[in-house]
Order: C-alpha cells, then structure tokens, then sequence
C-alpha cells in the first residue's frame, strides 16, 4: 500500500487538470476520425479508441525515462494531424454535389483501418500526456490514477464532439482548424524549445494556445444554416 501524501493528492488533482485539458485535443480528433464511420459503428470505433489509449498509456508510464528519446512520435503524430487538416480543406475548396458526396462516402476508409488510425494517433497523445504527468510526479501510481481519471473525461468528451458535429454546421471546419493548430502544437513540443511550454500556466504559450482553441471553438457553435433555411422558407398560405 503506498504512502499518500498531501503533495500526492495535489499531484493527482493537477494531473485529472491536466488530463481533462489534454483530453479535449485527444477527444477532437477521435471524433473527426470516427465521424466518417456509420452512426452504428461510431460507439464502437470510440471504445476500441479509448482501449487503445489506456494500453499506450500504461506503456508510456512503464518506460517513461525512455519517452524523452522518443520526439519522432510526436513528429509523426503532428505531421499526421496536419495532413488531415490540410487534406480536409483541399478537398473541401470547392462544394460538393450530392453525387460526389456519395462518391466521397463509398471511398471511405472501412472500420479497422478506422481503428487503426485512431490507435496510432493515441500513441502520439499518450507520449505528450505521460511526458507532462512525469514531469509533475515521479510515482508510477499517482501518474496511473490522475491518467485514467482523465480518459474516463476523454471518452466523454468524444461523444459530445460527435454530436457537435451533427448539430453545428461550422463545427466541423472549426475542429479541422484546431487539429491543424494541435498538430502544429505537438511538432513545437518535439523540438523541446526552453521558452515554450504548452503545459505551465506560467507561459504565456499555454494561455496562447488555449485562448486560440476557445475563440476557434465558440465561432464553431454558430449555426450557419438558420440563416440559409429562413430564407428558402415559404409560409404556408391560410
């Protein structure tokens, strides 16, 4: 039984923080990759999602003192990240007939490879989530609990961003920006510069970063389509 502090229960309190933070980003952009699935398999792709991340995060704690080495995920996570964003608002520059929507849909990746993207991108958020816990604590069961408290807020966030989707028109573009703007973020972080840090309310990059992230989010939760769906209104004649 290990010996609990007060300096362990701030620990844990700051990390469930931290890790409900953290989560939002996480939780962005497993909704976006799932969103593509049918509404049958998106509950599905997202537990198979928050399985993942559990499991990369408890090999992330095991060797943490290795992770430091281990920048190329974050590359390859951020550059992944990127290229969604940027593959999002390529292909979306010009609108889309609804032949070619259909079209876009028949092509769409199946569920596994589904699965397989979502994985592959927890990896990238369990290295940045375990490198900020380490650095706040050094036991493995305090780092353990403030994590998985913080998944069990990601599984709930992820949901509610799949509903965004549907319910807001200008979420979806709005959440391809921030994706862009997260995947920048984890490249930034890879490169270890000592004046930024995403993670400290004491630098000014953290404040930057998030205030970004709410003002991106806030003009997402207007609904463009009231405006167009009053206008082809026609009132019924008495």
């Amino acid at each position: 039984m290990p010996t609990v502090t007060p300096d362990d229960l701030f620990a844990i309190g700051f990390l469930v923080f931290l890790e409900g933070i953290l989560s939002i980003d996480n939780a962005l952009v497993l909704a976006l990759i799932v969103s593509a699935l049918p509404k049958h398999l998106q509950k599905r792709a997202l537990t198979y999602g928050i399985l993942g991340a559990v499991f990369f995060r408890v090999v992330a704690i095991s060797l943490a003192s290795y992770l430091m080495q281990w920048t190329w995920v974050k590359f390859v996570g951020g550059g992944y990240l990127l290229y969604l964003s940027l593959h999002y608002w390529w292909t979306n520059r010009k609108e889309k007939t609804a032949e070619q929507e259909a079209l876009a849909k028949s092509k769409a990746r199946g569920f596994w490879m589904t699965v397989v993207i979502v994985e592959l991108t927890d990896i990238a958020f369990a290295v940045d989530s375990i490198l900020t816990a380490v650095a706040l604590s050094k036991k493995t069961w305090v780092v353990m609990t403030g994590g998985f408290i913080g998944l069990l807020m990601m599984r709930f966030a992820a949901t509610l961003f799949i509903k965004l989707l549907e319910k807001f028109p200008r979420f979806e573009p709005t959440a391809y920006l921030l994706v862009f703007i997260i995947g920048a973020k984890l490249i930034i972080d890879g490169f270890h510069f000592p004046q930024i840090d995403f993670h400290s309310p004491h630098n000014p990059a953290f404040w930057i970063f998030w205030v970004g992230m709410a003002l991106s989010l806030g003009f997402g939760f207007t609904k463009r389509g009231e405006k167009v769906a009053k206008e082809h209104h026609v009132e019924p004649r008495p």
